[in-house]
């Protein structure tokens, strides 16, 4: 198999969750990293082995032995790296969500269709056991005519800085673009517009809301000016329906996993908290009159897969998928455009909550602006 090699720009926490699973992907190699941080970037080479350190992103680009570059960012750098990265013609790997707007996500789009390169966006909830799962049943027309789905994240208090992780920086506006939706939501949210076949959006009503305490002085230092939890509704065209409440911080014991509804069956997808699943994956039916209940035994099932497919490493993991993509194993799953769409229903549901109406698409696509930072 062709060894891919990549170029990665950003060495903090991301970027160094990054670096450990290229360690363990065959046909993987990071040959150059990229940081403004001198010291930080240097440590990191030294720690994964890796030959050639820049702070300069443009010097990186110049080299022309890289297949990849891996764009680990805050969300409001995306844009410009990504499209000066596609544009030196290498293809990209680009942290969620896409941007810090859609303006700037449908540059990031055009920009990789201009240069024929892959544009790849991290989209870990894809290459969940449950999700391929849940895309198979639908596939197979277990649940018939798809109209509604529900997408739910939850964290009880797990805002980034202010309680007790991570860095202001995922708290601003002016680098994070969002808050919660942002962060979590682009995961679930995407998940289902997968499973629901990437439909055309309608309308989008939503509200946010940042009510919950936190210390005066973390706040202060944060600048915390983005949302703790987003409630939305979509339309889509043909019928369906999405309804979303994504929480960085609630007063709930947590929420029900996300799920699909369709005319013949349902998925519920299981409910996650602090990262581990709390609930196990069920498909509910009706046969011969009878309504029928069913547990998936997730791992089980997704070993035989595995087992008994070539290729299915190739799903394991947005990297290992990058790889195998690269590769020409398999195709490309349109990461881009579904996270593209994610960007359009979560910017729809902050200019429906300022207005207090319900906005069309159309009007959140002329209405966005560019948040992009150029470095």
């Amino acid at each position: 198999m062709k060894t891919v090699r990549i170029g990665l720009i950003g060495v903090g926490l991301i970027g160094k969750m990054h670096l450990d699973e290229y360690a363990n992907i065959p046909g993987a190699e990071v040959v150059a990293v990229c940081d403004i941080n001198e010291a930080e970037v240097k440590l990191v080479a030294a720690k994964y082995n890796i030959s050639h350190v820049y702070t300069d992103f443009r010097q990186l680009l110049e080299r022309d032995d890289l297949d990849c570059i891996d764009v680990c960012l805050h969300n409001n750098f995306h844009a410009p790296v990504t499209i000066a990265a596609l544009e030196a013609g290498k293809h990209v790997y680009c942290e969620k969500p896409i941007a810090g707007s859609y303006y700037d996500g449908k540059a990031m789009v055009d920009a990789a269709i201009q240069s024929g390169k892959m544009l790849h966006v991290q989209i870990a909830t894809l290459y969940h056991k449950e999700t391929k799962l849940a895309k198979e049943l639908i596939e197979a027309g277990k649940l018939g005519k798809l109209y509604h789905a529900r997408s739910n994240g939850f964290r009880r208090r797990g805002r980034p800085y202010v309680d007790g992780y991570g860095t202001p920086s995922f708290t601003r506006k002016e680098t994070a673009g969002g808050g919660a939706l942002f962060d979590m939501g682009v995961y679930h949210i995407s998940q289902i517009l997968y499973l629901l076949g990437i439909p055309s959006i309608r309308t989008i009503t939503g509200q946010t809301y940042q009510e919950m305490g936190m210390d005066p002085e973390r706040r202060e230092i944060s600048g915390f000016n983005v949302e703790e939890l987003g409630l939305g509704f979509v339309k889509f065209d043909g019928g369906a329906s999405l309804d979303i409440m994504e929480a960085w911080s609630v007063h709930l014991g947590g929420f029900e996993g996300s799920c699909v509804i369709g005319s013949e069956g349902g998925i519920r997808l299981p409910a996650y908290k602090s990262g581990q699943p709390q609930t196990p994956m069920t498909f509910h039916s009706t046969v011969s009159d009878m309504d029928l209940d069913s547990t998936i035994d997730v791992h089980s099932n997704n070993n035989r897969r595995e087992l008994m497919s070539a290729d299915y490493d190739a799903y394991r993991s947005s990297q290992h998928h990058l790889i195998a993509a690269i590769q020409e194993r398999v195709p490309m799953l349109p990461t881009a455009e579904i996270s593209l769409q994610t960007m359009l229903i979560s910017e729809g549901i902050y200019m429906s909550s300022q207005l207090g109406r319900e906005v069309t698409a159309e009007e959140v696509i002329a209405e966005s602006k560019s948040t992009a930072i150029k470095l």
